[in-house]
């Protein structure tokens, strides 16, 4: 028995597995300095919302990411199996990301999914679901113990 690099729900439409395929190398590749990329992968009228923002169009995107990178040392993300039904797909990912202002630039690794929509092979539609816990909460000096304390202590 094998397991299929992707789960498929429906027909498979090799344009949203070819625009998966530069959406995965655009966020392992994406730093302050190369937002133009951006546009390879989404289209102009984007819809992109993650637990911080809410954005649309291509010029508020690459706005809000300029500035979510501004201080990022590194970021890179290791993408799961994803599940594709027509122009939905939905990938999971854990980011590895080192930025100057959380733990003093040491690594935090974040779990999340991105539930994407994809016509004519580029995103129309970009959600972004993770734990800001996990992100920023637990890495702050003083409220961090407190919150990694009540997570073990609930898990």
């Amino acid at each position: 028995m094998s397991t299929a690099s992707i789960i498929e729900m429906g027909n498979k439409n090799s344009s949203v597995h070819e625009t998966l395929g530069r959406f995965k190398q655009l966020f392992n590749n994406l730093c302050a300095g190369n937002m133009a990329e951006l546009s390879s992968v989404y289209s102009e009228s984007v819809r992109f919302t993650d637990p911080f923002s809410s954005v649309r169009g291509i010029d508020e995107l690459t706005e809000y990411l300029t500035g979510a990178y501004a201080n990022v040392i590194s970021c890179g993300f290791d993408f799961g199996e994803p599940v594709v039904n027509g122009e939905d797909v939905c990938i999971p990912w854990v980011m590895h990301l080192k930025h100057e202002r959380i733990r003093k630039g040491k690594a935090v690794d974040v779990d999340g999914i991105s539930q994407l929509v994809i016509r004519g092979g580029r995103v129309v539609s970009h959600r972004d679901y993770f734990d800001v816990g996990q992100l920023l909460y637990e890495n702050l000096p003083l409220m961090g113990g407190v919150i990694r304390w009540i997570r073990n202590q609930a898990g």
